[in-house]
């Protein structure tokens, strides 16, 4: 059953669960709504980099942090479309595209368009995350095919603020519902080892999971502290968020949102073989492929494709249960 009205407790009560019950459970859920086995592989291209006026802590793109990162013009929709092609032929069937804007301008619409169009007619489903979006922009991008729209919530609203002072928790929301006004697939979800209590990681899943509608995909990052960002001159090379208590945060999303995609995001290229392969069993059943998400590292196709082979995953040819129920 899904639901929409967890409460904190509840969510803290799943947390607290002995760890092999807690992983139990989410992959006796996971199997219910879930072709077993099949992982969606999905490629994250950057078309837009730097200089982004938010203060975000974790990110090297922002024009607050000083990582070196120069600051890029919107790529030509040729190249974004060059890339859309390569990635489908490396077994992507999600191709998303993001831009370091704190909002699109209505300038950059046209290309924008052009992209969404253009990749859809590929066969790929198509993603993109450009900050916060006005009614219009949404209907527009809808319009030319765009699937899914990313707007993470980062953290808990309580932590929010220590991470993110130039945009506030309820202007992401109020992205959400522009995107859900015109029938598009949201892609929502955030960040753990910044710094959160266990608290905080409850708040976080309790704000999705209490969502009018379930986020149709869930990413669940870990920290990728980068030198020069708030996060990363505090973190440094220190793992801030255990592996155990990272595949909880996964088995919590995957139990709360039965039907989501639960998506295996950054910081995976530092996760070890056996902690992958527990947020498969833990319901994650969705991952960023290629060798760099935006501007940190990734696994890399040959190292995901050895891994599949390992654990005897394939790339996901199941339907998603939120896509089917809404057509």
């Amino acid at each position: 059953m899904t639901r929409n009205d967890w409460t904190r407790a509840e969510i803290a009560e799943l947390f607290d669960l002995p760890f092999t019950e807690l992983v139990f459970r989410a992959a006796d859920v996971h199997r219910h709504h879930h072709a077993a086995g099949e992982v969606q592989l999905c490629t994250l291209l950057s078309i837009k980099t730097g200089g982004c006026p938010e203060d975000c802590g974790y990110c090297s793109q922002s024009a607050h942090a000083d990582t070196g990162l120069k600051a890029e013009k919107l790529m030509d929709a040729d190249a974004v479309i060059a890339a859309a092609r390569e990635a489908k032929a490396h077994g992507s069937q999600r191709f998303c595209m993001g831009a370091a804007w704190r909002e699109p301008k209505d300038r950059d619409m046209p290309a924008l368009l052009e992209m969404v169009s253009e990749v859809k007619a590929m066969g790929l489903e198509t993603c993109m995350t450009l900050g916060m979006l006005t009614g219009d922009q949404a209907q527009a991008l809808k319009g030319a095919g765009l699937d899914y729209y990313n707007h993470n919530i980062d953290t808990s609203p309580e932590h929010y603020g220590d991470i993110i002072t130039t945009r506030t928790f309820q202007e992401r929301l109020d992205t959400l519902e522009e995107v859900r006004k015109v029938g598009m697939a949201v892609c929502c979800g955030g960040i753990v080892g910044m710094g959160e209590t266990r608290e905080d990681r409850v708040g976080f899943i309790h704000a999705l999971a209490t969502l009018p509608r379930h986020p149709e995909s869930v990413p669940v990052n870990a920290l990728v502290p980068v030198k020069g960002t708030l996060l990363g001159d505090i973190w440094g090379d220190e793992r801030p968020i255990d592996d155990i208590e990272f595949v909880r945060t996964v088995a919590v999303a995957r139990i709360t949102m039965p039907k989501s995609m639960v998506r295996l995001s950054a910081g995976r290229e530092s996760m070890s073989e056996s902690t992958q392969a527990l947020c498969f069993l833990a319901g994650a059943n969705s991952i960023f492929t290629g060798d760099r998400l935006l501007t940190t590292p990734n696994a890399g196709d040959n190292a995901d494709a050895a891994l599949f082979a390992k654990l005897g995953l394939k790339p996901l040819v199941a339907e998603e249960p939120m896509r089917v129920a809404a057509e």
